[in-house]
């Protein structure tokens, strides 16, 4: 009986020492992330695991307490959720980018150039969903295969996602007749967002991750992280 309590112990010990989070599925950047993140956390000596999800049902089981939490969101994110705390430091970027057919003569120079054209765009992404806030004339789909699917077929006139998450979805699935616009129509820092049941968790992951970009380690993390999403190897 005695080693039975303590193997309950034990357990409760390791479940309480760990965080579970969630992150956006079928997105290059949220991919980047799950590598980054654990080795942030390693240095606490903190186990976590992800579950990418689709973005909306992400940010439903991160702020209502399901989860602990979301890897990687941009800066609105934590004044549309207050329940969520977002960490100070930002550990990554990306861009909005939109894409168009190369035969099409679209000329995009700014977002509100987008108000005259059909958009699709990955259901749930707070960076699209914010740039195109007052539009009408959009499609959601739930990746970036399809929404690079849609617009080739000529269904929607450009399609919005972040710079690396496009341009290698457009080398895998071959489509060459679509391309970047000259100029991305944002740049946004990438936070990673805690509950705020976890609020004394905060502090101690935001020291880490500016300790790291002192020395030059998140670079290199990231630059490593980068290369085995894009080669395929993770």
């Amino acid at each position: 009986m005695r080693f039975v309590y303590i193997l309950i112990f034990i357990s409760n010990y390791c479940f309480a020492g760990s965080y579970h989070f969630v992150s956006i599925n079928n997105l290059i950047e949220q991919e980047i992330g799950r590598i980054i993140l654990p080795e942030i956390y390693e240095k606490l000596d903190i186990p976590i695991t992800i579950t990418p999800l689709p973005g909306k049902r992400a940010q439903y089981e991160a702020t209502s307490g399901a989860s602990d939490g979301e890897i990687m969101r941009i800066f609105t994110y934590g004044i549309e959720n207050p329940n969520m705390i977002r960490v100070p430091t930002p550990y990554y970027s990306l861009e909005t980018m939109a894409f168009i057919r190369k035969d099409s003569n679209i000329i995009i120079n700014n977002k509100e150039d987008l108000k005259s054209y059909k958009i699709v765009k990955v259901r749930g992404v707070k960076h699209t969903n914010n740039i195109t806030r007052g539009l009408e004339n959009l499609v959601d789909l739930n990746s970036t295969k399809q929404i690079m699917k849609f617009l080739d077929k000529g269904r929607a006139d450009i399609a919005l996602t972040n710079t690396v998450d496009g341009i290698m979805t457009i080398k895998e699935l071959n489509l060459i007749n679509i391309q970047a616009i000259s100029q991305p129509l944002a740049r946004l820092q990438l936070f990673h967002y805690i509950h705020n049941n976890h609020q004394d968790l905060v502090p101690k992951v935001d020291n880490v991750i500016k300790e790291m970009k002192d020395s030059g380690e998140l670079d290199r993390l990231i630059q490593d992280a980068e290369t085995a999403v894009i080669d395929g190897r993770h």
